[in-house]
């Protein structure tokens, strides 16, 4: 039998509830209010911060707080990746971004969702789909992305899109719903 963390993990239904899942909640929440709680002089803290929060991170992180997550530990980011103010990371699958990706303020990041079904979502379950986000993408601010997307490396995608497909490599995309602009040389 799954824990509700396995479940969670693989995309099934699960109950966020589970003592487990409360645990590694609170335990980001409160690496995200210290990450928060530094000063602008504290770059070696919010480094070693990050580390211990995030599943894996590669050199020259840079994050401006604040930043939420739910987890942390399912967010994988690769090397020179930058996150402007207030972005937001519902990690409850897997996050990969890839090296030399750039988010702006107020990304929004939801690997979480819900059953459409009612009587499903009043049983208090919820699941998770990966997002995929390749080398050297820039997100603009206020951008959200939706549950089970990739978007393909050296992709812009536009301030204040809302992306809910993939959306391939070397284009511009915006939009609501987010979609190809036109290809990038």
């Amino acid at each position: 039998m799954k824990t509700e963390r396995e479940k969670m993990l693989v995309g099934e239904l699960y109950n966020a509830q589970d003592p487990e899942l409360v645990a590694a909640r609170r335990r980001a929440r409160l690496l995200t209010k210290r990450l928060n709680d530094t000063r602008d002089d504290e770059q070696e803290l919010r480094r070693e911060l990050l580390q211990e929060l995030f599943g894996s991170s590669g050199a020259n992180l840079w994050l401006e707080p604040p930043f939420y997550c739910d987890y942390g530990s399912n967010i994988h980011v690769g090397d020179n990746v930058f996150f402007n103010f207030n972005c937001v990371i519902l990690d409850v699958a897997e996050v990969t971004i890839g090296s030399g990706a750039m988010f702006g303020p107020l990304v929004q990041i939801y690997t979480a969702t819900h059953p459409i079904e009612a009587h499903e979502r009043l049983k208090g379950h919820e699941a998770g789909k990966p997002i995929r986000i390749g080398s050297g993408v820039w997100v603009g601010g206020g951008a959200i992305i939706n549950p089970g997307v990739t978007i393909g490396d050296r992709t812009t995608i536009g301030a204040g899109s809302v992306v809910t497909r993939d959306i391939p490599a070397d284009v511009f995309a915006a939009g609501n719903p987010c979609r190809m602009i036109r290809e990038l040389a």
